[in-house]
């Protein structure tokens, strides 16, 4: 009877740090699956006291709250600091805003040296979009937002391209440079499709570790 009882203080001790630590964090269950590569019912199962994650999830949910895996198992949750999204926001503002200051100082060097004659010298504010669409996509991986991320590559690629068509055009006699425009389609279906792939191999691993539960459950019942 001792040991039954302690497996369901257990599993209430565990769920009730689920739900705490999930929205001390400001996230949904939705938001927790999508990280996990779970469904939202897994994370609803778990807060319910209905099933448990496996040390593998608990480890990815420790790192994600800032937190131990013995946290999770403590009657009373631990306090911490919540991470702040806006410092968030504002890094990768300043990141950018310097990127653009450069090309400001830049171009008002290029003008003033110049006495006004390089007139295209705003071609540098076209340029410093491809700075800044690298520092979206470093940004969107560290903070692991995998849409972010496809739309600051597609914005990286078609933004060489424009670059590269824009100083063509002015500087050369190339009459089809327009075809530059051809190169990014397939990679962007190539991002697509690899976005599209990473959600797939989610539903994969989700239906994995359905089966997985099935046939411990079989396992356990057959002992």
């Amino acid at each position: 009877m001792k040991k039954e009882t302690s497996k369901k203080d257990y599993s209430t001790i565990l769920a009730n740090n689920l739900i705490f630590y999930r929205k001390a964090m400001g996230l949904t269950q939705f938001q927790v699956a999508e990280k996990l590569s779970y469904s939202d019912k897994n994370i609803s199962k778990w807060e319910r006291g209905e099933g448990t994650p496996d040390i593998f999830a608990l480890k990815i949910l420790a790192d994600l709250y800032g937190i131990s895996i013995n946290d999770f198992l403590k009657e009373k949750p631990r306090k911490f600091k919540q991470p702040n999204f806006k410092k968030r926001l504002i890094t990768v503002l300043l990141s950018v805003g310097i990127v653009w200051l450069v090309a400001s100082i830049l171009f008002a060097a290029l003008m003033i040296f110049s006495n006004g004659y390089l007139k295209d010298s705003w071609l540098v504010f076209v340029f410093a979009t491809i700075p800044t669409f690298i520092l979206f996509t470093v940004f969107a991986n560290v903070y692991k937002n995998r849409f972010y991320s496809l739309l600051s590559v597609s914005g990286l690629m078609w933004c060489v391209a424009l670059s590269i068509y824009l100083t063509c055009l002015l500087f050369t006699d190339i009459s089809v440079i327009w075809l530059i425009f051809i190169i990014p389609i397939p990679l962007q279906i190539l991002a697509i499709l690899w976005f599209l792939l990473k959600w797939s191999f989610k539903g994969f691993v989700e239906h994995i570790n359905i089966f997985k539960k099935k046939d411990d459950k079989k396992d356990e019942n057959s002992n």
